[in-house]
């Protein structure tokens, strides 16, 4: 997967992931922000935010440690204008998240972004899919922060020594030739199974589960330019949760709903309605509890969402009952042929771009929607309360439309990425995900 995910990248679409986290600053502490600048500028790259991606050349492709690195280039200071508003900051992580990670340089970025309406400050993170994923930084995040108000900088997400996994004992070698054919195998006929639905929906047939290559056309999947658009959202978590127990759902079910209800609002404010069920394609977490290493361990399902003009309450019950049904059929394989099934769908949709093939096919989504677990206590940062923080994902190839929602101590907290040649002004999108919520609480 982490191969892929250079392999896929390219200027118009690149494939990073990033966080935006806001803090309030304590009264009196002048000098907080330019304490973190320097104490952040410091600190040295842990693995594998030391190495840089060498996949040329006829040897297999391997991480490199990088030659020279450079803190004031990866740790950069900036500060918002006099007057500036929230939406000015959003634009600005819109401008920041469009180009791609320089892959002669360690494959990361940051931005500590002063002087945010509100007496608060940001911090911007911006890291390579191939060396993170949601999980993972979460789980990064988390260790980079404090639990208490007490001044002082914890090394960064970058320079986090997390203990490194202990590989299993090597097997005999035929032992792993026989594995890796058994999961090929495996990985085959699991992508075979859903193409084949994909196909079966395309002549009218009814589909349940996954069903990848199965979307309606729409705006989200216009062809994906440099511009972004971002916006952000934040919803209380256990009021969420006691909505899911009343419909008998998930949480993340919940918040799907929420989100498909507001992108078809979002498009008939656009002009440009949808007339059909929406297709989500799902990430899903394939470590094991406790696993911060590096690199991406995801598989994904795809998920048929609820009908057009359903009441809000309707959409919750038919999200959660096509949401059950395929995580069934991933729960069903094993974690290896989960990984190879991800990646050979990745590799098919880079390949119809790649070819253009995807402007007459269908698409295999119309949007991402990713759930990440995050953490259930108030963290802190040189003293400065965490007071949001939004995954701002990568946008999936001939996907124009990332939704990613973390759990953040007692809050949901929504960030959404959008293809900006066609999905401007997402704040405009939040608005109508808030007005979901107002219609669906109990």
């Amino acid at each position: 997967m982490d191969l892929m995910w250079l392999l896929a990248e390219t200027q118009s679409n690149p494939i990073h992931v990033c966080g935006l986290m806001l803090f309030e600053k304590p009264k009196g502490r002048q000098d907080l922000v330019a304490q973190i600048v320097r104490a952040y500028r410091a600190a040295r790259p842990t693995p594998p935010f030391d190495s840089i991606p060498d996949i040329g050349g006829a040897h297999t492709p391997r991480w490199l440690p990088a030659r020279d690195y450079d803190p004031r280039y990866h740790v950069q200071h900036i500060a918002l204008p006099a007057g500036a508003r929230y939406e000015d900051l959003l634009h600005l992580v819109g401008d920041l998240h469009e180009t791609m990670l320089d892959r002669a340089r360690p494959l990361f970025r940051v931005w500590v972004i002063d002087q945010v309406p509100g007496q608060r400050f940001a911090i911007f993170l911006k890291m390579h899919h191939a060396i993170i994923d949601g999980v993972s930084a979460a789980r990064r995040v988390d260790a980079s922060l404090r639990k208490t108000r007490h001044r002082g900088v914890p090394s960064p997400l970058f320079a986090v020594d997390l203990p490194v996994r202990r590989p299993h004992p090597p097997k005999a070698l035929v032992k792993r030739l026989l594995g890796m054919g058994t999961t090929a195998t495996s990985q085959y006929l699991a992508l075979l199974g859903s193409l084949r639905k994909g196909l079966w929906n395309l002549v009218g047939g009814a589909t349940e589960g996954s069903v990848p290559f199965a979307a309606h056309r729409g705006p989200m999947n216009d062809p994906v330019m440099n511009a972004r658009s971002v916006a952000t959202l934040s919803l209380p978590m256990e009021e969420m949760r006691q909505v899911g127990r009343h419909y008998g759902a998930t949480l993340n079910d919940v918040a799907m709903a929420l989100i498909d209800a507001g992108v078809h609002r979002y498009l008939n404010g656009m002009k440009r309605p949808f007339g059909h069920r929406l297709v989500a394609m799902c990430p899903v977490s394939m470590r094991e509890e406790g696993d911060s290493s590096a690199g991406t361990k995801v598989s994904a399902v795809f998920v048929r969402l609820g009908q057009p003009g359903v009441t809000i309450a309707e959409r919750l019950v038919q999200v959660s009952a096509s949401m059950n049904k395929a995580k069934d059929e991933v729960r069903a394989m094993s974690k290896d042929t989960a990984l190879g099934y991800a990646a050979g769908l990745m590799g098919i949709a880079g390949l119809t771009a790649v070819t253009h093939v995807d402007r007459v096919t269908p698409p295999s989504a119309n949007l991402v929607i990713s759930n990440v677990p995050g953490w259930d206590r108030q963290l802190y940062l040189n003293g400065a309360p965490l007071v949001g923080a939004y995954p701002i994902s990568a946008i999936a190839v001939g996907v124009g439309l990332n939704a990613t929602v973390i759990s953040a101590n007692g809050r949901m907290d929504f960030g959404f990425v959008g293809n900006g040649a066609s999905l401007r002004e997402l704040p405009s999108l939040a608005a109508e995900v808030e007005g979901a919520w107002k219609a669906l609480r109990l």
